[in-house]
């Protein structure tokens, strides 16, 4: 029981983090100091699709659910077992790629701007 909340939980902190890669930037218009955090995590996420390397998390949560008799992930890793196919048609795989990445770029320019405009003129923005 125990490994099962363990591979469950870990699940979980992995979607979060993908949730992250994806939206933290935005995060980062209320708390700018975050932006260092979220661009370790955009490193990460796309080196791991780029290159194809596992992921840690992925790791744990097969420890932990062959420790509780279960099946663990595929070799596709966690996003093609829980999120494509699921949230979203294999199809459009390229789409949701590309959409993730806009979603990072546009919270970056408008962080950078509103870090801009603060720094010149930081009386008129709060």
């Amino acid at each position: 029981m125990a490994f099962r909340v363990v591979a469950d939980l870990t699940a979980f902190v992995h979607l979060l983090f993908v949730l992250y890669v994806a939206f933290g930037g935005f995060l980062a218009w209320r708390w700018p100091r975050t932006i260092v955090a979220h661009v370790a995590a955009v490193v990460w996420g796309a080196a791991s699709v780029a290159v194809g390397f596992d992921c840690p998390l992925t790791a744990v949560e097969n420890w932990a659910r062959h420790e509780a008799g279960q099946e663990g992930l595929p070799p596709s890793g966690f996003i093609d077992h829980y999120l494509t196919g699921v949230i979203y048609p294999e199809s459009a795989l390229g789409a949701v790629r590309v959409l993730a990445a806009l979603a990072v770029l546009v919270s970056w320019v408008v962080l950078w701007r509103r870090v801009r405009v603060t720094k010149v003129a930081p009386e008129t923005y709060s």
